[in-house]
């Protein structure tokens, strides 16, 4: 399986069309096809649904989609970093996470280093701990930034130096607004979008289980949520209350949108991770350094 037709395979994917592709391409149709046919037999098979106007992907087309993208990203992240000039450190450091205040740390890293080495680039991607992970894993990123809880086990880590403090998002006009802290009793019977840290997989892990003291199943949740951003549209059109981390939305005055605390307090620690034994591109090694220099581990 050769990157080249794999490249040709998602021209096609991203087009709907042979004909389309090929011209993007600067092939022949004739010779997009063969290549086409010669990959489905490859691997036995089919992966596109030839129609009179459009072409579309089988389910093994999906499958090999996604694949293909994660080669096509993996192969072109390893040409970065061979490509350095002589004396000169170039490269790219690959970072996710998901949202919390706390990457300010991070970006206070990437700044020291742009300004000390500027042909260094940075990729940021936003995602939940399960997406991160997959990317850590698969080598598509460098570092991970996870929201606790959540198995590190398999990992190196650092702790970053602050927590994020849970609380609920909700309208200016709603009654809860003119609260101080919000209780369990509070939200008995609103209607509820909860983040993915108080699903049932993590809810005991994270303490909200201790903290709704046994009435979390009574909750009503109506609907849930990875990334907070989409959720505080909802919120604006009144489907609900967001429980959520802090810091993560606009509340200034002029925000249709407010943040009351939880009380009893409750919050999660963040690490930033990366595999173990992971060898490093001189820019990705550069940063792990000064992480370790910003937070006076000795590892």
């Amino acid at each position: 399986m050769e990157i080249r037709v794999l490249k040709y395979f998602l021209a096609v994917a991203r087009e709907g069309s042979i004909t389309k592709a090929a011209n993007s391409l600067h092939l022949t149709q004739p010779t997009l096809t063969r290549q086409l046919q010669d990959l489905e037999k490859e691997l036995n098979q089919k992966l596109l649904h030839r129609g009179k106007y459009k072409v579309t992907l089988t389910q093994e087309g999906l499958v090999l989609r996604k694949r293909a993208e994660e080669i096509i990203e993996l192969v072109e992240k390893t040409k970065t970093e061979f490509q350095s000039e002589k004396n000169t450190i170039t490269g790219n450091i690959f970072i996710g996470g998901g949202e919390s205040d706390t990457i300010k740390y991070i970006a206070e890293i990437l700044k020291e280093i742009q300004e000390e080495f500027p042909k260094i680039k940075f990729h940021t991607y936003s995602g939940n701990a399960e997406d991160v992970v997959e990317k850590l894993d698969r080598g598509l990123l460098d570092f991970g930034v996870l929201i606790q809880p959540i198995d590190i086990s398999k990992y190196d880590s650092l702790p970053l130096p602050e927590k994020d403090r849970w609380g609920v998002i909700m309208r200016k006009d709603s009654p809860l607004a003119k609260k101080e802290y919000i209780t369990p009793k509070d939200l008995t019977g609103i209607p509820i979008l909860a983040s993915r840290q108080m699903s049932p997989k993590y809810s005991k892990q994270s303490g909200f289980l201790d903290w709704f003291d046994g009435n979390y199943e009574n909750l009503n949740i109506t609907g849930t949520f990875n990334l907070v951003y989409n959720a505080a549209i909802m919120v604006k059109a009144g489907l609900g209350y967001a429980i959520s981390l802090d810091k993560l939305i606009d509340t200034s005055s002029e925000s249709e949108l407010c943040f009351v605390p939880l009380y009893p307090k409750l919050e999660s620690g963040l690490d930033i991770v990366w595999k173990k034994g992971q060898v490093f591109s001189p820019a990705a090694d550069i940063f792990l350094k000064k992480l370790k220099e910003k937070f006076g581990q000795n590892m």
